[in-house]
């Protein structure tokens, strides 16, 4: 594993002209050190790259069983789920985790990935937030901490990754909906922004091509990928007269639960006037009523192969690059029972 020179509270004193138990105050957020001192300190350690450990002293050892988890979206029942399945394995091989929500949010997911390096972690598994580049991860990474990305890529990100094989899936249900008849197909959902819509969007548009079908650019709905997001994105598609749409493949299974509430408050019923497809095939997709039809992702398994990948850069001290691209299924259910003849 690369290894760096530890820089000390010393270090930082001597850089900042002042005895290390000023430092020490500060680093403990005493307020007897005059703010201008306390400005010196913070200058100096920011400019030495000093992490101070605030762990106890028992989790300060070398062979740390801390293992730092960020996951972008815990409120959306996928990535909870990829969450247990990063507990089962960490659990049973003897670590401890410090789970954090950034809620898309690059800003504080920098905040908790210094606070957890702080705690002495000895790898971190991350499901990036929503514009986070190589810079983000890179105060992790220069420390030599393992580091593992799941669900979506950090591009040129030099760390291993765990993916779901996203435009096989948006293929695969796009082409699900063109053997029904269908051949107005939107797709909506998602931030344009992010890899994972990148993959999807290809797979929706190389399905149509594949079988002569003309894109509409006005089928493709970008939104929130939440439930709230499926509402808008159905809203925004019958306002710019694309109501003559017949279906829509989903960027995930969020947007689809939204979008058929929202064809539900147009009398419309999903599986029956317009076919709906998700994509991920969490809990509730075959409980919702009508069952939803949606790409499997398995996002527990994705938990699981991402600590794997993690514990085996630990335990053999070495920082290793390996991508996995988890295989996906099509899962039919009843949001799709019509044929297009049936449909609006």
């Amino acid at each position: 594993m690369t290894t760096k020179k530890s820089i000390t509270v010393i270090d930082v004193a001597k850089a900042a002209g002042v005895s290390k138990s000023t430092v020490s105050l500060v680093l403990q957020g005493n307020p007897v050190v005059h703010e201008a001192t306390r400005e010196k300190v913070r200058n100096a350690i920011e400019r030495l790259g000093y992490v101070y450990n605030r762990a106890p002293p028992i989790l300060r050892m070398p062979n740390s069983k801390i293992i730092g988890i960020v996951v972008n979206d815990l409120t959306n029942s996928f990535f909870a789920e990829l969450a247990v399945g990063m507990d089962y394995v960490l659990q049973s091989a003897g670590y401890v985790q410090l789970l954090a929500h950034t809620g898309e949010d690059v800003a504080r997911q920098r905040e908790v990935m210094a606070s957890m390096r702080e705690h002495g972690i000895a790898g971190m598994i991350i499901s990036p937030a929503r514009g986070t580049t190589i810079a983000d991860l890179k105060p992790i990474i220069s420390h030599g901490i393992p580091v593992v990305v799941a669900i979506r890529g950090v591009p040129g990100a030099k760390v291993s990754s765990v993916l779901s094989d996203n435009y096989a899936g948006a293929r695969m249900g796009v082409e699900h909906l063109i053997g029904l008849g269908h051949r107005r197909i939107a797709f909506l959902g998602g931030f344009p922004d992010i890899q994972v819509f990148e993959e999807r969007r290809q797979g929706y548009l190389d399905a149509l091509s594949a079988v002569g079908i003309d894109v509409d650019p006005s089928l493709v709905v970008p939104s929130a990928p939440s439930r709230a997001g499926g509402i808008a994105a159905i809203d925004k598609l019958f306002a710019v007269g694309s109501g003559r749409a017949t279906a829509a493949q989903c960027f995930n299974d969020a947007v689809a639960f939204g979008a058929m509430d929202a064809l539900r408050a147009r009398r419309l019923e999903p599986g029956a006037d317009f076919c709906v497809v998700g994509f991920d095939d969490v809990i509730e997709a075959v409980s919702s009523i009508p069952k939803l039809t949606t790409i499997a992702v398995d996002p527990q398994l994705i938990g699981q192969r991402a600590v794997g990948l993690l514990l085996r850069q630990i335990t053999a001290q070495r920082i290793q690059v390996d991508t996995f691209r988890t295989p996906v299924r099509l899962v039919v259910r009843d949001t799709t029972r019509a044929r297009v003849s049936d449909t609006v």
